[in-house]
């Protein structure tokens, strides 16, 4: 599927704003199930000051500063980006289970050596378990409590209906993330960004932002390593009505580390496995690391912020 995605960021100010600087995070990555064709900024008043890089994670980063007088900010970004089509790794066979995950991201062997093997047999598993592969060594950084993410006792006891024991870690995943869906109310009314996961837990109401911090912190409760994922999903207009331009909206998802197989997407907001309708623009420990747009603007008093989002499918 190749789409095209125009992410329009307006904020309106009470008073004059005489420098701002910001970063944004609106381009779509490239890793082996999506590939970014083009992307460019649209901002008014321009910038003076306009550079790219790589973040930490490798999401992509654009760091603009406007140093003219202004009331009126406008940021659009517009990326066209194909995702691939299905792959076998979006279903893997793989029946590791949630406590093999676990000690291996803990650096605990898998099983006891036998005292029948050779002294040789010995030294080489103990040099695989004082090399870990990369990909292993990577996500043992989304095991660790983060600004929006923090392990608890009583997320965990959360967690542990799905946590049976020599359970697969895919099901379990899978089942925490249907969990969360029959368990929790959509509502965009109840949350702000500083909302924490106590009230979202206790409450059982959030959006997409809420409930992809909520199972990552249940996952990590438990010990294994989970990340935070942001994006669009398409959404199709009913059959006989027409599509809606600007109607989509930013979207959020989580991913887990499965080892020998990568990172596996989980949308519980949808109750889907993300694929040829999620694009992904970042992903990080939770949406500090991944903030579509932020920066600190000097004067402008009190402001209002509109944001459009339109994820358009190229035939």
């Amino acid at each position: 599927m190749k789409y095209r995605i125009t992410h329009s960021t307006l904020y309106q100010y009470s008073q004059m704003v005489g420098l701002c600087q910001n970063e944004a995070r609106l381009q779509p990555r490239d890793f082996w199930r999506q590939q970014c064709q083009s992307s460019r900024f649209d901002i008014t008043p321009e910038p003076a000051d306009f550079q790219q890089r790589l973040d930490f994670f490798g999401n992509r980063v654009a760091y603009f500063a406007i140093q003219q007088a202004h009331q009126r900010l406008m940021v659009t970004a517009i990326s066209e980006v194909t995702v691939f089509p299905r792959q076998s790794r979006d279903h893997p066979t793989n029946l590791i289970t949630w406590e093999q995950v676990r000690d291996r991201l803990q650096g605990r062997p898998a099983q006891m050596q036998r005292q029948t093997q050779s002294q040789s047999q010995s030294q080489s598993q103990q040099q695989q378990q004082e090399c870990p592969d990369d990909d292993l060594q990577d996500a043992k950084l989304y095991l660790l409590d983060s600004p929006m993410v923090n392990s608890s006792e009583e997320l965990a006891h959360y967690a542990l209906p799905s946590f049976n024991p020599g359970r697969p870690l895919v099901q379990v995943v899978t089942d925490l993330m249907q969990r969360i869906h029959v368990d929790f109310t959509y509502d965009p009314s109840f949350t702000t960004i500083a909302t924490p996961l106590s009230d979202v837990l206790h409450f059982r109401r959030g959006v997409c932002q809420d409930f992809a911090h909520l199972a990552i912190a249940c996952l990590r409760s438990m010990g294994i390593a989970a990340r935070y994922v942001s994006g669009y999903v398409e959404t199709l207009p009913e059959p006989g009505k027409p599509r809606l331009v600007g109607a989509d909206a930013s979207h959020a998802w989580f991913e887990v580390y499965v080892p020998d197989t990568g990172w596996l997407d989980f949308d519980p907001t949808n109750n889907a496995l993300p694929f040829d309708q999620h694009i992904t623009l970042a992903w990080g420990r939770d949406y500090t690391d991944v903030t579509p747009l932020k920066g600190i603007a000097f004067g402008g008093g009190s402001h209002t912020l509109s944001v459009s989002v339109d994820v358009l499918r190229l035939e």
